[in-house]
């Protein structure tokens, strides 16, 4: 992802989150702060899908449409905040394919741990992804401002996996 792609992204999250909107500022901080965890799935030079991604904490949720200010300086999680495909493109292994790319990214960082917060009855799809639900009633405030069938989820990393590209 480039900041030339963040009106296209901000674009498609409209589009494909309605229920969740967030200004181009997020997404342009998100990408300053962590490019290497940003992604976009272009084809024939339109942005069809993306990801944001980046250090957290184990057991928060960013608020949504806010901005950081800074990651974290004792981070101990990578944080997916947002993985969307247009309907057109799923089904055909891209957003796997970017799940691994993120966990190359958080393994080459040192982390031993992903975590996210999945909507849209996104669950099935990130359990598929080694991903399981955590229940904690200290995020149950923060998860119904998503919508009642968030749930916050974490994958642990195996330490002796070497990262992907």
């Amino acid at each position: 992802m480039t900041p030339a792609d963040l009106p296209a992204v901000g674009a498609l999250a409209a589009q494909l989150h309605p229920g969740y909107p967030e200004d181009e500022a997020v997404f342009a901080e998100r990408l300053a702060l962590a490019a290497e965890g940003c992604l976009c799935l272009e084809q024939a030079g339109r942005v069809c899908g993306y990801v944001l991604s980046h250090p957290w904490l184990r057991g928060r949720v960013p608020a949504l449409n806010n901005l950081l200010g800074a990651l974290p300086a004792m981070a101990d999680a990578y944080y997916i905040h947002d993985l969307a495909l247009l309907p057109a493109m799923r089904g055909g292994g891209h957003a796997s394919d970017c799940v691994e790319r993120i966990v190359g990214v958080a393994r080459r960082h040192g982390f031993a741990c992903l975590s996210l917060v999945a909507v849209n009855g996104s669950t099935g799809f990130w359990q598929r992804q080694g991903f399981r639900p955590v229940h904690d009633p200290a995020l149950a405030a923060k998860l119904a401002s998503y919508d009642d069938a968030a749930r916050y989820m974490e994958r642990e990393l195996d330490p002796d996996a070497a990262g992907v590209a």
